[in-house]
Order: C-alpha cells, then sequence, then structure tokens
C-alpha cells in the first residue's frame, strides 16, 4: 500500500521509482525535495538534506511505517529546509512559477541591510 507525506517542499513516498512510475514498497521511501523548484539548491545544500533524511528515517527505524511518521520526518525536513534558506545555503528561484515565499520574505544581501527584508 502506497503511503506518502507531503509538504510544501518535500514529499515522501512509500514506494521506489521505476520505469517514471511509483511502484509501491514496503521496504524503499522516496524523496521529492521542492518539486515546485521554489529555490535554488547548491549540491551541498541538497546533500544535506538527503542526509537529515536519512538520519530521520534512522531514527525511526524500528517504529512502524505510517503516514504520521512519515509526516512527522517531512515535517522535520521542511524545518530543516527553513534553516537552510535562513542560514543563506539556498535561495529562492525568482524564475519559479511560485512566487509566494513560503518561508519568508527573502533576505537583502548587503551589509548594510542585515536583517532587511525585500518589500
Amino acid at each position: 500500500m502506497l503511503l506518502k507525506s507531503t509538504t510544501r517542499h518535500v514529499r515522501i513516498y512509500t514506494a521506489e521509482i521505476q520505469k517514471n512510475e511509483l511502484i509501491p514498497s514496503e521496504t524503499v521511501l522516496t524523496l521529492d525535495v521542492d518539486p515546485d523548484n521554489e529555490f535554488v539548491w547548491p549540491e551541498e545544500s541538497l546533500q544535506k538534506v538527503y542526509r537529515q533524511f536519512d538520519a530521520l528515517v534512522e531514527s525511526n527505524s524500528g517504529e512502524d511505517l505510517t503516514e504520521y511518521n512519515l509526516r512527522r520526518i517531512g515535517s522535520d525536513l521542511e524545518a530543516f529546509i527553513r534553516d537552510l534558506l535562513q542560514k543563506g545555503e539556498l535561495r529562492y528561484n525568482l524564475d519559479s512559477r511560485v512566487m509566494n515565499f513560503s518561508m519568508g520574505l527573502p533576505q537583502m544581501d548587503h551589509p548594510d541591510s542585515q536583517g532587511a527584508y525585500l518589500q
């Protein structure tokens, strides 16, 4: 049975991808990060998200695989992504079709505007 967790920037499925389709699996989790391309992802930041996902999955090993547990992992990853954005390790994709700044207004990258936001 396919279970899933969907947040704004994280989708987790109990499935594996075969021929571009999700095939339900009881042993594989598939992670889709930022499906709307709201952010510009340096490879290092994306790898941090994958490592955090692996750590969260590992910390939940032995637990029942339920939608609730998947949602907890997804919510924790969403918070992790917000932290990366606030630290400047990723930024909004201003060419994205989604321009809702769902994790707060972009910070201006200028020494005189420390802590200021675009208006």
